[in-house]
């Protein structure tokens, strides 16, 4: 048995047809190429300009929102002093109305006390009258009955008052000044 020894095919022989049609599709695909380019560059920058427009737009809308929360804390801010303000007016004025309340209180103190001396003084006065009259009138009782005389002389009478009740006052005063 003999073995039909088959033909190996040869790796290095050039098949034309394969190489024409490789020429004609790569010379077809370089003019594609060629004509496309132009439009595929554009197309990338302006992909490319886009994305870096949003980037600016992202930029700058941050940069806005960086300034109006800014803008915000600035406010609130100025909130928080005017709040501060108020609450400071608003006790100093607490302050002048407790103050005014205690100064009209004072004076209606003052005012009621300054009556009450008045009072008191106004009835000092009127009792010191009544009991002058009535010291007068016993005193001038006792005289009689002293003397043994009638005093029916009102001038006499007041004369004796007089001078009984300034001898009482010289004496009073007198134990008023070793009091103190």
């Amino acid at each position: 048995m003999m073995f039909l020894a088959a033909e190996e095919p040869n790796v290095l022989r050039v098949h034309w047809d394969e190489v024409v049609f490789g020429a004609i599709a790569f010379f077809l695909l370089l003019a594609v190429i060629r004509r496309m380019w132009p439009r595929f560059t554009a197309m990338l920058d302006e992909r490319t300009n886009q994305i870096e427009g949003g980037i600016e737009r992202a930029q700058k809308a941050e940069a806005e929102a960086e300034e109006i929360r800014q803008q915000y804390r600035e406010k609130l801010d100025e909130a928080h002093r005017e709040y501060a303000r108020e609450l400071e007016k608003a006790k100093e004025q607490r302050a002048a109305i407790i103050a005014e309340a205690r100064e009209e209180a004072q004076a209606e103190a003052q005012r009621v006390l300054d009556a009450a001396h008045a009072q008191i003084e106004a009835d000092r006065q009127h009792a010191f009258a009544q009991l002058r009259g009535e010291i007068g009138a016993l005193s001038t009782d006792l005289a009689e009955r002293i003397v043994g005389e009638t005093l029916g002389d009102s001038a006499a009478q007041n004369r004796v008052i007089d001078r009984f009740l300034e001898e009482l006052e010289q004496s009073e005063s007198a134990s008023q000044a070793e009091v103190r």
